[in-house]
């Protein structure tokens, strides 16, 4: 008989369930004992079933807490254009911007994989500007990794960029750096069509040499038939349970952005209330002549 901790609980446990106990806590986390996560970690973690956490961060301060949270994989998405600068859309952040808020976040990060958008005029016209975009967030950020968006027509980029020993990470279904082409938010390859190039185009990413791909909102039938296929990780943000993990953009996941309620997204926090109310406190307090008081001042 052995007394094993469980739950933060000793039990008794005979040596058939210890030996159950140990496998148990070996097995069910790939990047428990992780000191920095890789595109390698995130393979093994698909291999064994373990859910992959993304989140989006733009500073130093926010990069820090999910890093010390132990969020898997930290993206410094072109969303900084709506969240951060109050565009309507993803296009305006240029290559410079997204190499500020990377290099702040690559400095709040010590475990987490980051990985960088290119931005919108940053790939698109060749495979030669894709690759000097890369290569400029590489050396001036001390990122890891680059996501783009596209398929078939990106595919030269992908293969120069992973070429140059950079690992890549693809984006399929809406995207966002597409909307006037679009024209619309609305739920990607849910025709037939539509639905067979989307699964063209991943077996052309994984075969082009991406680590991962991001599925955004399509159908989650779609998305599921799609990663049993992959041998790569699929990140799905409105694309369903079936994706081997899960991406949030971090203002409308902690409640800070109030305006953005999908059906895809599940709010953590209320972070515009909690906030608004601890200023209002504060300009009170101001205001009343209460703050400081005598212990806050010298």
């Amino acid at each position: 008989m052995y007394l094993v901790l469980i739950n933060n609980g000793l039990r008794i446990a005979d040596n058939s369930h210890l030996i159950t106990y140990h496998y148990f806590c070996h097995t069910m986390s790939v990047n428990k004992e992780i000191k920095k996560i890789t595109t390698h970690t995130l393979q093994k973690m698909k291999e064994a079933g373990e859910k992959i956490s993304m989140i989006t961060a733009y500073d130093f301060s926010f990069a820090k807490i999910f890093d010390a949270a132990g969020i898997d994989i930290i993206l410094v998405g072109d969303s900084a254009s709506n969240v951060m600068a109050g565009h309507e859309t993803t296009l305006p952040i240029t290559l410079d911007q997204m190499i500020y808020h990377a290099s702040s976040v690559v400095r709040g990060s010590s475990r987490s994989l980051v990985i960088v958008d290119l931005p919108f005029g940053s790939y698109q016209g060749n495979s030669k500007e894709a690759l000097n975009s890369t290569i400029r967030i590489m050396k001036e950020t001390g990122a890891h990794a680059i996501k783009l968006e596209g398929g078939e027509e990106i595919i030269e980029s992908v293969k120069r960029i992973v070429g140059a020993g950079v690992p890549v990470m693809g984006h399929l279904g809406l995207t966002p750096q597409s909307i006037y082409k679009f024209g619309t938010y609305i739920v990607r390859a849910k025709e037939e069509e539509e639905a067979e190039k989307l699964k063209k185009d991943t077996l052309l990413l994984q075969e082009a040499g991406c680590f991962g791909i991001v599925l955004e909102k399509i159908p989650a039938v779609l998305a599921t038939e799609v990663s049993h296929k992959l041998a790569i990780p699929t990140i799905g943000i409105g694309a369903g349970s079936g994706c081997d993990g899960q991406v949030l953009v971090m203002h409308d996941m902690l409640g800070i952005n109030t305006e953005f309620k999908p059906r895809f997204l599940r709010t953590y926090l209320n972070l515009h209330e909690q906030v608004t109310g601890a200023v209002q406190h504060y300009i009170r307090d101001i205001k009343s002549k209460d703050f400081p008081n005598d212990q806050e001042q010298y």
